[in-house]
């Protein structure tokens, strides 16, 4: 039985609105996911989350595995019950930092061995360790390991990295299917996505789609993107990958992304998206806000630098129009004053600001899709 249930299908573009259905909760699509890499979004607290509307939270397998551990996870009752979260959380596998952490790994056609950044320690995490790390945590939806590459990148690379990651997620998906067989309780079990990988080469790109269609996944992901090519490229993949995956499961663009580009990829028939941008270029002193509420054009939002002088002055609200009264309260200028003095406080206003406005973006980009405006 299908996990996603499409409401509404744009007659526009490519868009849909759904339910996608998980252990822990049903979901509406389209949807953001703040990062808690390591079980927290920085300087908030999970009562925030709720409050901002989360619908669910993706955290890391390769950081968590380092610690807290996989072992203490499992033993206290996983991630959910540690830091006191009850909606979905999705793993990202460790592929990711196979990408990012390249100076301190060494990619195998048996997997990885990675060289924690903490202690100098050697870690090996094969396709099946991920996912045992992944039940350990308590993923309600799970990443296969990937191989990802940066781009632009050699042919060569890219179908190296291309073919291994097929082949990983064919064991990710043999090993889940083992262990949901030994399971007491079969009814409740994790969804697994498994992910596009190719770079920006067309005969690659079609070929993983082909073969991980092939191996039925819960969902499927389109990796390698916003790692270096510009909007129009990864447009392009978009454009060619997403009518070749199953319409009634969920697409999950990893990484991604600026505020018109989740635009952009839902018109695509993106339905989940994670990107560091809101908390990241918070603690950076940079806040979004809308200018409008007509999605299609190209000045919706803008951002503004708290840490300019010209806001030393600006009295207006953070954000008048914020469920959050300290938003409503705080003036752009005493903010400003608190990102010179270095107050944290500073980067925890910012924050709620920025997911709050991520969060909205995709009640307002369902909304459009419900009316048929995107």
């Amino acid at each position: 039985m299908p996990n996603l249930k499409l409401q509404k299908i744009s007659t526009k573009s490519q868009a849909r609105a759904g339910i996608l259905t998980t252990r822990r909760g049903k979901i509406k699509t389209p949807f953001f996911m703040p990062i808690g890499t390591v079980g927290a979004v920085k300087t908030l607290t999970y009562e925030d989350l709720e409050k901002l509307g989360a619908q669910i939270e993706l955290s890391n397998t390769y950081h968590l595995m380092l610690r807290p551990g996989a072992d203490y996870l499992k033993k206290v009752g996983g991630l959910h019950k540690f830091m006191n979260w009850q909606k979905p959380i999705l793993t990202d596998s460790g592929g990711f930092q196979v990408f990012s952490l390249s100076k301190i790994r060494k990619v195998k056609d048996d997997g990885v061995e990675f060289q924690s950044h903490l202690d100098g320690k050697k870690y090996f995490l094969t396709p099946e360790e991920s996912i045992n790390v992944q039940l350990k945590i308590g993923s309600d939806i799970m990443m296969v390991l990937d191989e990802c590459v940066g781009n632009p990148c050699e042919y060569s690379v890219a179908k190296t990295a291309m073919i291994r990651t097929t082949a990983w997620a064919k064991k990710c998906r043999e090993f889940l299917n083992k262990k949901i067989v030994q399971a007491k309780n079969k009814t409740a079990q994790p969804l697994l996505f498994g992910i596009v990988q190719g770079s920006l080469y067309k005969d690659l790109r079609l070929q993983s789609a082909k073969e991980l269609k092939e191996l039925n996944f819960d969902g499927y992901a389109v990796g390698g993107l916003a790692v270096g090519e510009d909007a129009k490229a990864m447009y392009k993949v978009l454009d060619l990958v997403c009518p070749e995956l199953p319409k009634d499961k969920p697409k999950y663009l990893m990484g991604v992304g600026k505020p018109e580009q989740i635009v952009e990829a839902v018109k695509r028939g993106i339905d989940m998206f994670d990107c560091v941008i809101p908390t990241r270029e918070a603690r950076h002193g940079r806040l979004y806000e809308f200018k409008n509420d007509n999605l299609n054009s190209k000045n919706f939002y803008q951002t503004c630098n708290l840490l300019n002088q010209k806001f030393s002055r600006d009295h207006k609200p953070i954000n008048a129009n914020s469920k959050f009264e300290i938003l409503r309260k705080y003036s752009k200028a005493y903010l400003h004053h608190l990102f010179k003095i270095k107050e944290p406080l500073a980067i925890r206003l910012a924050t709620l600001n920025n997911l709050e406005f991520y969060l909205d973006l995709m009640s307002k980009i369902r909304q459009d899709v419900e009316r048929g405006e995107i």
